[in-house]
Formats: structure tokens, sequence, C-alpha cells
């Protein structure tokens, strides 16, 4: 299958590493994988933050841009909730963005989607000799409803060690702008968070968000935990040969 990329502007910006890891899993796996330079944001904060013209701009733009696609996989559950849930309520009903977007969506897959749904595999061929707790993402949980997809995966890699998370459908307080604009609350709900995750004793922390481990991970830092946060991408795409290290 020849895959597009959204490797979205977060992950470009600050964590390129993940879409490294995006890339050299699909292509272990035997998949093409294409980059469309044209490619900027998914809209996501101008959406959220009530600018629902500038948002409906970067709309149209990213489906120009993917609109020959076969598949589209966004390293990201928030990213990829914004384009599959909120899109089409930037198009106006019966609009020619309104049938581009219906056109497109159904090609457009979180990373775990795109794995177990389409490509239908679950054992990747992955190596992480380290325990694991996996934090599912609110985007991930309630708007994409991955469910078991990610345990699946995680659960067949070799050497890792997968433990439980409680109280695991809680909010890890990033939001985004939530963050910026409820410095506090947001602060004390990390610290919430990076509790239960201590609790499970586990060496990393994984999730499909970098926006959630970004804030979980600066929290675990200052606070001295020695808790490591890894992308689920950069663990799947981990062998013995070319191994991530957290």
């Amino acid at each position: 299958m020849r895959i597009a990329l959204f490797v979205t502007c977060l992950n470009d910006t600050l964590f390129p590493a993940t879409g490294r890891a995006v890339v050299r899993l699909l292509e272990r796996l035997g998949h093409e994988v294409v980059f469309p330079r044209a490619q900027t944001c998914c809209g996501q904060m101008h959406y959220n933050t009530g600018y629902r013209r500038d948002a409906q701009r970067i709309a149209v733009h990213f489906v120009r841009t993917f609109s020959d696609a076969e598949a589209v996989v966004v390293p990201s559950g928030s990213c990829a909730a914004m384009v599959r849930d909120n899109y089409r309520r930037l198009a106006e009903p019966g609009s020619r963005l309104a049938r581009q977007v219906e056109n497109l969506l159904p090609r457009v897959y979180e990373l775990t989607e795109l794995l177990t749904d389409v490509l239908e595999v679950r054992d990747v061929g992955a190596y992480f000799p380290y325990s694991v707790t996996y934090h599912p993402t609110c985007h991930g949980l309630r708007m994409l409803g991955l469910g078991s997809r990610p345990y699946e995966l995680l659960q067949r890699v070799r050497g890792l060690r997968l433990v439980e998370l409680p109280e695991a459908r809680e909010c890890c307080g990033f939001g985004g702008t939530f963050a910026v604009k409820n410095a506090d609350v947001s602060a004390a709900m990390a610290a919430d968070k990076l509790g239960q995750v201590s609790a499970t004793g586990a060496e990393v922390l994984c999730a499909v968000d970098n926006s959630c481990l970004m804030h979980l991970g600066g929290t675990a830092q200052r606070a001295g935990t020695g808790v490591r946060t890894v992308h689920l991408a950069e663990i799947l795409s981990s062998t013995e040969q070319e191994p991530t290290v957290p």
C-alpha cells in the first residue's frame, strides 16, 4: 500500500523521531510511505479557540494536499480526531468542501487503526525490553474509540512488559490551549496522572499523542521521577538491530 504520512506540526517541530519511526515501521512491513511537502497543520488549535474561518482554510488545504492518497496515517490521536470529527462541521452542507471531506475521511487513520484495521497486523516484529504503561489519551479514547488496538500491538512486542495504568481513562490535563488558559488546573491534573504512572513502577509511559507525553514528560522531569515518555510509534519501530532507547 502507498501511505501518505501526515506528520502533524507538533511532531514535525518538536518530535521528529516519531515521524521517522512511522516511516521505518511501515516500510519494514512492506509498504511505501510518501510525505506530501505541502502539508501544514490540521487546524485543531484554531478550531478549539474559535477561529473557525482560519480552521476552514486549513481544512481546505489539508483536503487538497491529501486528496489522492490511498491512505493517510496520522501519528496523533488528537489530530486524527480533528480531521475525522470536526472537518464535517467546518464544511457547509452540500458544498464542494463537504463532498471532498466525505471522500477523504474514510482514508484517514490514526496509526493503530491503520495497523490493525487496514493492514490487519498486530505483531509488527518489534523489540523493546522495558516495562511500559499506556495512557489512552482523551481523543484516542473518546473521539476515535481506539479501544484495545494499542494494547493488542504492545502485547506482541518482544521483551516488553505491559503494566496496567490505574484510572487510565482520566485526562492528563494538557488539552492544548487548556494548559495555557488554565495552567494551575492543568498542572494539578498532570501531577495526579503522574502519580498513577509512578505507582505502576513502569520505566516507560507511552501514548499515541506526543502532546500529552510532552505535558507528562515535563512534569515527570521536574518531579525527578525517572519515568520516560515514548510515543507508541517509536516502540513499534524498535528492533534489536535498530533499538529505540528511551
